[in-house]
């Protein structure tokens, strides 16, 4: 049998990474193409893809649209992994994909569901509508929130080389930290994917994929039994959050904001929908018509959240965005 060609862009990044490293270990014989900005191909980064048997390919995506259909001719499934500064970069992409009769697009999302009316700016509508104009066949994947975004600050200072400086202080908890979030290790985000692309159930279909589920309070909880440390916690009120998103837009709003204002604004929008709207439980999911990975494949052997707070305490994670 045929593998099945997957172009990526954005393998580089933490998506990214995740969902190359789960092709390539995946049963399924993958051939694999990482898209790449020119200016970027000789990156340290890009030459890790060349050595694990990745072809790299150079494309740019405002250059002729010929040519970006060239590259994607005899491709199976194109994925984009891109971040929230280049998601409307995936209007030519999606249009050279349909010219060039790509089976199945994914866009970048791997995100918590949420309202489908654009409380969270970085989830842009206008390019999963755009998909659905052009009658491409698409799958939209949202992962639960990554675990890796709870690692907590312990008095003795265990986690410290995996924590990633949060916004919202050391160990934020939004509202009453009672509401249910849908969460999922990064590692496992890959590994989905790789299933979720090859299976013919979840072709114009979006799809959730998240381990377990929990509210903020049980997560601390959890990280006190394996830490035997106690965890303190900082509440975020709704009244706080709504003033902290305004202040964000404002700012964003000054044509001098930084990526770092844009994501500060992205998170605390996407706190508010988690942490305070309840948006991305699977209850909520299935309303808005999503397949569950939990009934997609009962199989799936997930890291559960205590094995991934073990890996934590014994220094075996990879720092976010290192």
């Amino acid at each position: 049998m045929s593998p099945v060609t997957v172009a990526i862009v954005g393998a580089t990044g933490e998506t990214g990474r995740s969902i190359v490293d789960a092709l390539l270990q995946s049963p399924t014989d993958f051939g694999i193409t990482a898209l790449s900005r020119p200016s970027s191909m000789e990156k340290p980064e890009n030459q890790k893809l060349r050595e694990g048997g990745i072809n790299v390919v150079a494309y740019d995506v405002h250059g002729p649209l010929e040519k970006l259909v060239d590259i994607l001719t005899g491709v199976d499934v194109v994925i984009s992994a891109v971040s929230y500064a280049g998601i409307s970069d995936q209007i030519p992409l999606a249009r050279a994909a349909k010219e060039a009769g790509v089976k199945r697009f994914v866009p970048s999302a791997y995100a918590p569901t949420t309202a489908p009316n654009g409380a969270v700016e970085m989830r842009d509508r206008d390019v999963f509508n755009y998909i659905k104009e052009l009658h491409l066949p698409y799958t939209f994947i949202d992962v639960g929130w990554w675990y890796q975004g709870f690692i907590p600050r312990l008095p003795s200072g265990r986690t410290e080389y995996a924590r990633f400086p949060n916004p919202f202080g050391d160990n934020p908890v939004m509202g009453d930290g009672n509401v249910i979030i849908a969460l999922a290790d990064l590692r496992d985000a890959g590994r989905y994917i790789a299933r979720i692309i090859v299976d013919p159930r979840t072709l114009n279909k979006m799809v959730y994929a998240y381990t377990e589920t929990m509210t903020a309070n049980q997560i601390f909880d959890q990280a006190e039994r394996n830490s035997e440390e106690s965890v303190e916690r900082q509440y975020v009120s709704e009244t706080k959050l709504h003033a902290m998103i305004a202040e964000a837009q404002e700012v964003v709003k000054n044509k001098g904001a930084s990526p770092v204002d844009i994501l500060k604004l992205h998170m605390a929008q996407y706190q508010y929908s988690i942490g305070i709207k309840d948006q991305s439980s699977p209850e909520y999911a299935d309303y808005l018509g999503y397949l569950s990975s939990k009934d997609l494949y009962p199989d799936f052997k997930a890291i559960s959240f205590s094995d991934f707070m073990k890996d934590a305490l014994d220094g075996k994670l990879r720092p976010l965005y290192s």
